[in-house]
């Protein structure tokens, strides 16, 4: 199972929400679309969900358009809360399910099985106004799924979650990732996407500025944070060549560097007089790429 979008754009008048956007979510992986607020991630979603039409492009599902695919196979986590405050958590999950054409029988067995791995069980009876914003969160969450989607689309799933129960999430997204659900996912938690997402889209303004798997991503900008642990002063480190930046963070200071080739001459430099504690290279982080890359920053 495979969605596919090619060349898709959304205008709306003289303003472009979407500008030629192409990628492609596979089953058993998960793709991360990611952006700053405006970026264009909620109206691709839309058109995805068929709730608004593109002004060009093509959404398709297995190579035929999105809207062959059967609306009961399709779930959405929107970023915005969608229950209803009356309504008890165990009306409201079976009043969903039913709508995606599941059977009351099959949904009390989803719906326990479902309460218990989000450890709310005993919120069944209570009305959904009353809990937290983090339980909400999670009622919202199994509503998207408890109809089992061959695609989901999830838009800031972790809204309000502490980090118990953003771990909680997280295992949920990845026992649906190897059940074989196509699953979109956007955050602005670059952690998260750096831990679940396979291959992201990174856009700005509508824009695809990247799109492909994370490491290569990485690679663009190659290992250039070294983080070392030793005798030093920043002063002594501040003017190694090819150091652009230096800071100090509990024991060690982390080194931004211009090219991965520099850490070597560092190396010989800070080990002329001996022993050094830890001399560590990587790559950014994907919240370092996201500033680098939409934001122009040089962290």
């Amino acid at each position: 199972m495979t969605l596919t979008i090619e060349h898709l754009s959304k205008r709306f008048q003289e303003f472009v929400a979407v500008d030629n956007l192409n990628f492609t979510a596979k089953q058993g992986e998960i793709f991360g679309l990611i952006g700053q607020n405006g970026a264009g991630k909620t109206t691709t979603f839309r058109m995805i969900l068929n709730l608004i039409a593109p002004t060009s492009g093509a959404i398709k599902w297995e190579g035929e358009s999105v809207h062959t695919l059967n609306r009961d196979w399709i779930g959405y986590l929107p970023e915005e809360r969608g229950l209803y405050p009356k309504m008890t958590v165990g009306d409201q999950l079976l009043f969903f399910g039913q709508l995606r054409g599941k059977s009351k029988r099959t949904l009390i067995l989803e719906i326990n099985e479902w309460l218990e791995r989000f450890e709310l069980t005993d919120k069944r009876k209570v009305l959904t106004e009353t809990l937290s914003k983090g339980n909400q969160q999670k009622v919202q969450l199994i509503a998207s799924l408890i109809h089992k989607p061959r695609l989901l689309i999830l838009d800031e799933p972790f809204s309000g979650l502490d980090p118990v129960n953003a771990g909680l999430l997280k295992n949920a997204i990845i026992a649906l990732k190897n059940q074989g659900t196509v699953i979109i996912f956007s955050s602005h938690r670059m952690d998260h996407v750096e831990e679940l997402c396979d291959h992201i889209c990174l856009l700005k303004r509508g824009k695809s500025l990247f799109s492909g798997a994370i490491i290569d991503l990485k690679k663009q900008y190659g290992k250039v944070n070294l983080t070392v642990r030793g005798p030093f002063m920043t002063s002594d480190l501040s003017g190694l060549p090819g150091v652009i930046s230096v800071s100090e963070e509990k024991d060690m200071y982390r080194l931004i560097l211009s090219h991965e080739d520099d850490a070597r001459p560092i190396f010989k430099t800070l080990t002329q007089d001996g022993f050094i504690e830890r001399f560590s290279l990587d790559y950014l982080s994907l919240e370092e790429l996201f500033k680098r890359k939409v934001a122009g920053e040089n962290v």
